[in-house]
């Protein structure tokens, strides 16, 4: 069987975009084996999709001599390494491990001295979505040079397969007709411009007075930080998941939700990616605005305000208005579209 290993060493989020790449193997060499490298946090991910048929997780291989990481990557006997994130180690080990076909970008040193097929990409001034930029790097196998977002959607899948402990699987259950099960994920990790409690808090309320149910999610850590928050709008919530759920038990809890509302961050694209409502409130600063990270599923969409670049995004992020300027009427709105649609399909 001919195996190709998809090197993605970053969050969970960027991992979500890479899941395409391995969509498009599958279709490029039929029958063959996926295999992706990643960080040992995103592994439920890759558990998760259908396109990946095993996970080596890079924090162990890392810990290894180089002569067991590279015993470690022969014993895939892979035809390919498509290098989706740039990571050096992985780079040379690929190369002593005589892989055929190692495939990096142009515009990494590392990629010259140990890939043997370099694709001109330059992600920080594109336009193009992340999820099209990493669909590039298999052009060498001969992939179609440019892919419509309406194309990507259906390769970006998630299926979660682990049962919710007992608990937490009724407080989904218990509800009336019509009522909606809503995750608010307020932290990012740092890896967005994030949207302010005020203004969850706000939502919260909103959607509660419309008669739907709300679930906090986060970090264990982030409910410390949360914890006073969460207390003054415990009236608000069915129920604090914060340091609650595992990634695996996350996506299955996301998976049996009807959305979720967070900024660019990983259960944003979780959600998307398990065919749920998402969405994302983003800012309209490159890079990190929606044109390059919305969410990508057949119900994910995203709000931001309406100014062509925003420079004080940049140069000051703490008086910058702009993710301010998403009021949270306007979120709840998007959000109670759902109910329509929802009733709509059924």
């Amino acid at each position: 069987m001919r195996t190709f290993l998809v090197s993605r060493t970053d969050a969970i989020g960027d991992v979500v975009l890479t899941l395409p790449v391995c969509a498009e193997l599958r279709q490029l060499v039929p029958g063959c084996r996926v295999v992706l490298i990643g960080r040992t946090y995103t592994q439920a991910v890759a558990e998760a999709c259908p396109w990946v048929d095993d996970f080596l997780n890079y924090d162990e291989l890392s810990k290894l001599s180089e002569a067991e990481q590279v015993a470690a990557l022969r014993h895939y006997k892979a035809e390919g390494i498509i290098h989706v994130f740039p990571n050096r180690l992985l780079a040379r080990v690929a190369q002593k491990a005589g892989i055929p076909i190692r495939i990096g970008t142009r515009s990494r040193w590392v990629h010259w001295l140990t890939c043997n097929r370099l694709v001109s990409l330059s992600r920080r001034h594109s336009l193009l979505h992340e999820a099209q930029l990493n669909l590039k790097l298999l052009l060498p196998l001969g992939a179609k040079a440019e892919f419509s977002l309406t194309d990507i959607i259906p390769l970006v899948q998630l299926r979660a397969s682990e049962a919710l402990p007992p608990d937490i699987s009724a407080l989904l259950a218990d509800r009336v007709a019509g009522q909606l099960n809503v995750v608010l994920h307020p932290r990012s990790r740092g890896s967005a411009r994030e949207w302010g409690l005020d203004y969850f808090g706000q939502l919260a309320r909103l959607l509660h007075q419309a008669g739907h149910r709300v679930f906090v999610t986060g970090t264990a850590a982030e409910g410390e930080e949360l914890a006073a928050w969460l207390q003054k709008h415990r009236a608000f919530l069915a129920a604090d998941l914060t340091g609650r759920l595992s990634l695996s038990q996350l996506l299955a809890f996301i998976q049996a939700a009807d959305g979720l509302v967070a900024a660019s961050t990983g259960p944003l694209h979780l959600a998307a990616a398990l065919g749920r409502h998402a969405l994302g409130l983003y800012p309209p600063m490159r890079p990190t605005h929606p044109g390059r990270w919305a969410p990508l599923g057949p119900h994910a969409e995203y709000l931001v305000f309406d100014r062509p670049d925003c420079s004080e995004c940049r140069t000051q992020p703490a008086a910058c208005t702009c993710i301010k300027a998403i009021l949270p009427v306007e979120v709840a709105s998007r959000v109670l579209a759902w109910q329509l649609l929802s009733s709509a399909r059924s």
